[in-house]
């Protein structure tokens, strides 16, 4: 039996808002401190190591909700369907 249960959108939309804050800032820093974008206020990625951000956030996503039921801000704010 198919579970039809509603989930308000608000949490989709925040969670979703949540999830890419935290995937760009956290593998941002790795890929940064990996490849030497580290500047004193962050980091500043150009080529390919912005285009490994970029796969890695929709990888994020995509292993999160396929294979782990949800990404980790659904999961917080129970917008997992």
């Amino acid at each position: 039996m198919a579970d039809t249960r509603k989930v308000a959108s608000w949490r989709i939309i925040l969670a979703f808002a949540l999830d890419m804050l935290t995937a760009f800032f956290v593998l941002g820093f790795v890929i940064s401190r990996l490849f030497g974008g580290a500047t004193e206020g962050g980091f500043s990625l150009e080529g390919a190591p912005a285009l490994l951000l970029f796969v890695l956030i929709v990888a994020y996503f995509v292993i999160f909700d396929k294979f782990l039921s949800g990404t980790i801000w659904k999961r917080v704010l129970g917008a997992v369907r």
